[in-house]
């Protein structure tokens, strides 16, 4: 009783501090969590694992609001958008979100998505083809690949693990801790000083976020595996941005297969460049969107 007390006074502590930024859209009774910013021809930003949408709106959606009407989501369990039950595969919160973007009045947008995000922009492009005018993926996997799955997820993912496990992480895992873990992902660069405040860390360790986020991911192989076949089949300018240094998703495997397998890829090669290029080397995905965008005929 004490733990789930403490998990609950966390996450009341974490929703105070960073309450929702934007508003509601419902898709089939789920609630999906939209932050709308800027003119112009319409581009949705979609955050990767334990994200939400102050992830895209630190560095890039400035970059890029005074060109685009830009549209950050939360994806579906993650930041404040419902869950969709089971986690939600790729395909499904594409398909959650392509429907909450054209309640917004985005009928054929840019779709950007970063890591995890990319795949569901993968999954987006692949599925619904005539709903996007273009397709921007930044440090995305998107072929399958033989690294095991990490031992937290295989851990949080498992029924047992969600139920006790999970509650023990909301309730004493300091956000200190996930702070510490940016180190590792923004590599070889330094996290921006003011990235960790930013960003809402606790957010990530509320106990429904963690399980879907959990789920997800122990789920993604797969369904890439499954989506994999079928790139071929994306027919929209597409722009693909990846760091040689990404130790997290793999530039050879993935950026330089996805551009060879989708047929109007380009390929925005960043050397030295580690897994969070739209914090760090913000310029060069702004050209990719300008590219595609152009090549789109939006410009």
């Amino acid at each position: 009783m004490v733990t789930l007390w403490l998990a609950a006074a966390h996450e009341r502590e974490v929703e105070a501090a960073y309450p929702p930024e934007g508003q509601f859209v419902m898709v089939d009774g789920l609630r999906v969590h939209a932050v709308v910013r800027g003119r112009g021809p319409d581009l949705v930003m979609i955050h990767g694992s334990n994200g939400n949408t102050h992830d895209m709106s630190f560095a890039l959606a400035p970059a890029l609001e005074q060109q685009f009407r830009v549209i950050l989501f939360d994806r579906p369990g993650l930041g404040y958008s419902d869950a969709i039950p089971g986690g939600g595969s790729i395909t499904q919160q594409a398909d959650v979100l392509q429907r909450a973007a054209q309640k917004l009045g985005a009928d054929s947008p840019i779709v950007l998505g970063q890591s995890y995000g990319g795949a569901v922009a993968l999954a987006w492009a692949v599925e619904a083809p005539t709903t996007l005018s273009g397709l921007v993926l930044v440090a995305a996997p998107g072929i399958p690949w033989t690294t095991p799955l990490d031992p937290v997820y295989l851990v949080t993912s498992h029924p047992i693990g969600s139920a006790l496990a999970v509650p023990l992480l909301t309730a004493f895992v300091p956000d200190r801790t996930v702070v510490a873990a940016f180190e590792d992902v923004f590599a070889p660069q330094a996290v921006p000083e003011t990235f960790a405040q930013h960003f809402g860390v606790g957010l990530a360790l509320r106990r429904g976020s963690m399980r879907a986020n959990a789920k997800q991911r122990a789920n993604l192989l797969t369904e890439i595996t499954a989506l994999a076949p079928r790139y071929t089949e994306i027919s929209v300018p597409t722009g693909i941005v990846h760091g040689t240094a990404d130790t997290t998703v793999n530039y050879d495997l993935h950026a330089v297969r996805l551009a060879q397998r989708i047929p109007q890829a380009q390929l925005h090669t960043l050397q030295g460049i580690g897994h969070m290029p739209h914090h760090v080397a913000t310029a060069d995905v702004v050209a990719a969107v300008e590219a595609v965008a152009q090549r789109s005929d939006l410009r």
